[in-house]
């Protein structure tokens, strides 16, 4: 349901007369920069303007929509403010306010401003979908209808709506509206992922998984190597899984769901990487910034802050290169790699004191490969802290492809697993991962050690 982008390049006003053909040749030409990234020419454009005119209000909207893409949201959001009391009236600012604000999952005040923007102007398309989003998040799913049809009221052919309208039918279980609904969407974003998933997905939650399967296989038709819809139809169909998720799959993925993974995971609860830091926490001695870690599928880079007084070095490598562009901003890792994870630990021997994983080993069914790579890569006496979903003992095969495309382990096979690998296991424990349509996500909070000597050198 992600309509939150923050809507930096849109040209700045026209200033009028002539004495102002300078200002709006500057703004034209800095929000020029902007668009195109080129973050650092932008800030001395913006900061020559207001050197030139103080207090502009176009220069400090656009300066703090670029803070913001530089992971200074907090810059971000005072500029931001500054710029809404210098041109009082205008919807645009309170709009890309609000989007700072939920990346920054400050909800109530981020309502608060696309209300506001609404204020300027009723129709603005991109604060009602912002807004249903947020209301679609708390479960208000009746308040989120409203607000979508408003937006498709004001612009028909708004995709963006139409998707999170089908969203809010199919969370009501009004699901031949919702399929509709979504139809609509997938017309007018013919090769947009979410909007294709979410009906599938929708099924699969409320049990009707052959249904999910049949419009896998009818989406499978008109784009044959889309890698999600082939791991999604083996989640739910029933047939063989493979032993992992493809790379294909998981940076196509969340790739998709990069610019606003954290906002939903913070309304699903998510605390598997705040129980990974607290294990690490409670294994390791006291923080004096002397050990090398290293994150995998490290994402947006949740894990990062929790452990970094620990580091000496703080690095992580993930498939998606838009999850890292959000680690980047934490301003918070030494390094960051997008790199697939056993190939990146096969490729680090012995390098690392300590490797966290928080739900990332859910995409893996056979974990013998990537135990085996964080031994490698471990020191002698390194710590390996991760998460994986349980499997209840005793339901059949050690580990199990999810109809929600997840991969669930049983406690022994995590325990053979790290045996054969020649890891010992120091703790495996079950706990809440996340909470997902109201119902608890049961895993398992695991860390092992490296305790065997190193190998000797050849």
């Amino acid at each position: 349901m992600r309509s939150t982008e923050i809507t930096a390049a849109r040209a700045p006003r026209v200033a009028r007369g002539a004495a102002k053909l300078e200002q709006r040749q500057q703004l034209e030409h800095a929000v020029e920069l902007l668009r195109t990234k080129q973050l650092d020419k932008a800030a001395l454009a913006l900061q020559t303007i207001l050197q030139r005119w103080p207090g502009q209000g176009d220069a400090l909207h656009f300066l703090g929509v670029l803070k913001h893409q530089a992971g200074d949201s907090d810059a971000a959001i005072a500029l931001i403010r500054q710029a809404i009391e210098a041109m009082p009236g205008q919807a645009g600012p309170w709009n890309n306010l609000g989007n700072v604000l939920v990346e920054a999952q400050r909800f109530e005040e981020a309502e608060a401003a696309y209300r506001e923007c609404l204020k300027a102007r009723p129709d603005f398309i991109d604060a009602l979908s912002n807004l249903a989003t947020i209301h679609s998040k708390r479960g208000d799913h009746v308040e989120a209808e409203a607000l979508c049809r408003r937006a498709i009221a004001a612009k028909p052919d708004f995709g963006q709506a139409w998707y999170n309208l089908s969203v809010s039918l199919l969370a009501q279980k009004r699901i031949e509206e919702g399929l509709a609904a979504n139809s609509h969407a997938i017309l007018l974003w013919p090769k947009h992922l979410q909007a294709r998933d979410a009906v599938a997905r929708a099924l699969v939650f409320l049990g009707r998984l052959d249904e999910a399967a049949e419009l896998y296989r009818a989406w499978l038709k008109v784009d044959p190597d889309n890698a999600v819809i082939q791991h999604h139809l083996a989640a739910c169909s029933g047939g063989a899984a493979p032993p992992r998720a493809s790379d294909a799959y998981v940076e196509r993925t969340f790739d998709a769901f990069a610019a606003t993974f954290d906002a939903n995971l913070s309304a699903l609860g998510y605390r598997a990487p705040g129980l990974v830091a607290e294990l690490l926490r409670d294994l390791l001695p006291a923080p004096a910034r002397q050990f090398d870690i290293h994150d995998l599928g490290c994402g947006t880079g949740l894990c990062g802050p929790l452990v970094r007084d620990w580091a000496r070095d703080l690095s992580g490598c993930d498939l998606s290169a838009g999850m890292l562009q959000k680690a980047e901003r934490r301003q918070v890792y030494d390094s960051l790699q997008h790199a697939e994870l056993v190939a990146h630990l096969r490729a680090n021997p012995m390098r690392f004191d300590a490797l966290i994983c928080a739900d990332t080993l859910c995409y893996f069914g056979e974990l013998a490969d990537a135990m085996g790579a964080a031994r490698a890569a471990l020191r002698p006496g390194g710590l390996l802290v991760f998460t994986v979903e349980a499997r209840r003992a005793g339901e059949g095969e050690p580990f199990h492809l999810q109809p929600n495309g997840r991969y669930a382990h049983r406690r022994d096979c995590v325990s053979a697993v790290l045996a054969g690998a020649g890891l010992d296991e120091r703790v495996l424990r079950q706990e809440t991962l996340r909470l997902e349509g109201g119902r608890p996500v049961v895993g398992w909070l695991v860390a092992a050690r490296h305790g065997a000597p190193a190998a000797p050198e050849e």
